[in-house]
């Protein structure tokens, strides 16, 4: 792997967070707030948290190759092929849907903003990660005097 990588910036890290919580919640709230039947609403639901968890695979197991650590084709063909599904599902629904225009638009802007954001997150997190593990030296105990017993002070009692 690449060792010179460079730590995120706060505002990369924070602009991050904010896409995420910011699409997943316009998401969630208009789905709360839409005139639809409860099994519609879990349709949506599902679809978004599968999508969050496939896009968040998608980018572990991508870091993982440029990482050098061992990836099955298969594993990495089900992470492609859960996004495109999930993608590909919200489409169909809100083809279907009778919803406005205006509100399928929002559903698929959320949803990809909240994709974005758990994508951007996990590589914030993965390369701080890496960086404290390799940029701070190997710890050692921390023995004081007070941790080692001198015979020579011992006074028989038992504490």
């Amino acid at each position: 792997m690449n060792q010179y990588i460079n730590k995120p910036s706060s505002a990369f890290i924070a602009v991050s967070w904010v896409a995420l919580i910011t699409g997943a919640a316009a998401y969630l709230i208009g789905l709360f707030n839409a005139s639809m039947l409860l099994n519609e609403k879990g349709y949506y639901l599902i679809l978004i948290l599968y999508g969050l968890f496939a896009a968040v695979s998608l980018q572990k197991i991508v870091r993982d190759k440029l990482e050098g650590i061992p990836v099955t084709a298969i594993y990495f063909g089900l992470c492609w092929a859960s996004i495109i599904i999930c993608i590909a599902l919200l489409a169909i629904g809100l083809w279907n849907a009778s919803l406005q225009l205006s509100e399928k638009g929002f559903y698929i802007m959320a949803f990809l903003l909240s994709l974005f954001g758990a994508v951007a997150v996990q590589k914030n997190i993965r390369d701080l990660d890496y960086l404290r593990m390799h940029t701070q030296p190997p710890s050692m105990p921390n023995y004081s005097s007070t941790d080692v017993h001198d015979p020579e002070q011992d006074d028989g009692k038992i504490n």
